[in-house]
């Protein structure tokens, strides 16, 4: 019994030393990045300033892989079906805590398939409406929409982009009736309000700075907590009114399930090295994007209440396939 216990321990010791030994090379090979969205957009963007800032640090080139559709149910079930050594990433968004919502099953479980790496952007949305809406803050807005219940519009993209959730959140804090307008891209999505087909969109700053500067729409309140710097003279819509309106979309990384946690500390502080680069912050806040970082557990804790924000909202909504 002892020479088998021993042999065991040997066993033990010897994988443990394997184990260690892998994790410490990490990473030996090119980085996948599992991206949500196709080429071109905003989070396909940051996700390839972050690829190639963070393969400079980690000696490793990290190969963007986009894969769109589904709402993200693509990515995410690839990379929750990967080999969890740090090689195969997924780069997400907003989106991928509202699935759950509006899916009665998915192909992985949201927070048990992944281990949450860090948060890397925040993008506050700004409330654009039509010059000739007689409101200039989001109380007359409220008050405009309550005397008219089910005839204010506001343009969003499809069920669950962030406009959209903006947009039912406003609906159900403030008890207004407003309908949503769906429109393909962010394009015919603002120019749908400054013809006056529809009244108010939420849209990203670098978006909707153009239409604010060029006077061709008023911005009354940005959607997160905080000022955008790009906008220091336009309030909340929590300080006007609406308190604890909140609506930051985000991007952030996550790996397979089971991922060794040496690994995951070894990305996590690359990704804090990356928020910390001067030239970084610049290019995101030309994206409109403001860089930050988590632990995992602050990510985990984030994630399980954008789950639960986003499952009341949908509920409300009717938006919900369950």
């Amino acid at each position: 019994m002892y020479k088998a216990l021993h042999g065991l321990r040997i066993a033990a010791c010897t994988l443990a030393l394997v184990a260690g030994s892998a994790t410490a090379a990490f990473p030996d090979k090119p980085i996948r990045m599992v991206v949500i969205s196709a080429p071109g957009g905003t989070t396909d963007i940051m996700s390839r300033l972050l690829a190639q800032a963070m393969g400079e640090g980690l000696g490793q080139q990290v190969v963007i892989d986009n894969r769109p559709g589904g709402g993200g149910l693509i990515s995410a079930e690839i990379v929750a079906g990967a080999v969890p050594d740090g090689h195969t990433v997924l780069y997400t968004h907003t989106s991928f805590s509202v699935m759950p919502s509006l899916h009665k099953t998915l192909p992985y479980d949201t927070v048990k398939s992944f281990e949450r790496v860090s948060v890397f952007a925040l993008f506050p949305g700004v409330l654009l409406v039509n010059n000739n809406l007689p409101v200039k803050n989001v109380q007359e807005l409220i008050a405009y929409a309550k005397a008219r219940p089910g005839k204010v519009n506001y343009a969003a993209g499809t069920t669950g982009a962030t406009a959209h959730l903006s947009g039912e959140l406003l609906k159900s804090m403030a008890k207004i009736n407003i309908v949503h307008v769906p429109y393909k891209g962010t394009g015919a999505q603002l120019t749908s309000v400054v013809s006056g087909e529809t009244q108010f969109t939420f849209a990203s700053v670098p978006a909707a700075l153009p239409f604010v500067k060029g006077g061709r729409a008023r911005a009354i309140a940005v959607g997160s907590l905080k000022r955008s710097p790009a906008l220091p003279d336009v309030p909340t819509v929590a300080e006007s009114g609406v308190p604890g309106f909140d609506v930051n979309a985000w991007n952030g990384v996550m790996v397979p399930r089971g991922t060794p946690a040496p690994v995951i500390e070894r990305l996590g502080r690359e990704m804090k090295r990356v928020t910390t680069l001067a030239d970084m912050k610049e290019r995101a806040a030309a994206q409109g994007a403001e860089l930050t970082w988590t632990t995992p557990q602050e990510f985990t804790t984030y994630l399980n209440a954008q789950v639960a924000k986003w499952g009341k909202v949908v509920r409300e909504s009717g938006m919900s396939n369950n």
